[in-house]
């Protein structure tokens, strides 16, 4: 389904994804895009499923999640409008590294891997933009895991203090 709101495509310019794209650019990768509708509580994706395809959040709150050993699921995320997921398998094509449920009714646009390689043979230059955009995202989100590794492996200070009092 071609799109050519101009709120649709305002709505896409304000998200990292499509920053810096502009004209017949813009225009072209908007007119890949597929509106995909889910439900409360609708898997979009599931992790281990083969994904071929990124999703851009129009509308609607989602949840980001995985598999433990242990069989337990972990959340991960939560997904709002503006974000983006599901660019992983565009670039390492590997099967989804996670589970991704909406938690409200959602608009997603799907944008598939062959659509995006037509993007790349048709515009390079804005090909190349808009991989930028997606390992910047991809570098935030390194960024905020290692954080949290980080803080887990860091020891309670006041315990520290505590028990150098003990002594």
């Amino acid at each position: 389904m071609a799109i050519s709101s101009p709120d649709l495509k305002a709505f896409l310019l304000a998200t990292p994804f499509f920053g810096g794209l502009s004209g017949a650019s813009l225009d072209l990768l908007v007119s890949m895009l597929v509106e995909r509708r889910f439900g409360a509580g609708a898997t979009v994706v599931a992790e281990g499923e083969e994904g071929r395809s990124m999703f851009i959040v129009l509308s609607g709150e989602l949840t980001v999640s995985k598999l433990l050993d242990s069989g337990r699921s972990l959340h991960m995320a939560g997904l709002e409008p503006g974000d983006f997921f599901g660019e992983m398998t565009l670039i390492e094509m590997q099967n989804r590294s996670a589970t991704v449920v909406a938690e409200s009714p959602t608009v997603l646009y799907e944008l598939t891997a062959r659509n995006l390689y037509t993007y790349y043979k048709t515009d390079v230059h804005a090909y190349v933009m808009v991989m930028q955009n997606i390992n910047r995202e991809l570098c935030r989100r390194l960024r905020r895991a290692d954080n949290r590794i980080a803080e887990m492996q860091m020891p309670d200070v006041d315990m520290l203090r505590r028990s150098d009092r003990v002594r």
